[in-house]
């Protein structure tokens, strides 16, 4: 059955039938695994951002706005690569959510827990 109601215990089911925890060992690695995600959704998110930065051209020289309609449906591999990089960042984080749609206290903790501790490794940086 599933929970409606956020609950803390050790048996959990996430996200596919077959990862169930019974035990406190099962349970505790797959906080590690939650908080590990988490944290690898914000690198991934980091990336990302990264190199669409270093992808577009920082030129500060206004352009007519036809130009830039032009620009925008030619086919370049840096944005192949952007697009590749959101798909995958949008998956991990449905993935994180339903996750967190377990209801099970510790998951919830330990995705954020992770997503805090993955910005502050990844995101807080002076670049």
């Amino acid at each position: 059955m599933m929970h409606m109601t956020i609950y803390w215990g050790k048996k959990v089911t996430l996200l596919v039938h077959w990862w169930k925890t019974r035990t406190w060992v099962s349970y505790i690695l797959t906080l590690l695994v939650c908080f590990l995600f988490s944290a690898f959704y914000q690198y991934m998110e980091d990336r990302r951002l990264h190199f669409k930065a270093s992808a577009s051209n920082p030129s500060p020289i206004a352009t007519p706005l036809l130009s830039k309609l032009g620009r925008a449906r030619r086919v370049s591999p840096a944005r192949l690569v952007t697009s590749l990089f959101f798909g995958v960042n949008s998956a991990l984080g449905y993935l994180l959510m339903l996750a967190i749609m377990s209801c099970n206290g510790g998951v919830f903790l330990a995705i954020v827990l992770g997503l805090s501790f993955g910005y502050y490794l990844f995101r807080t940086r002076d670049d």
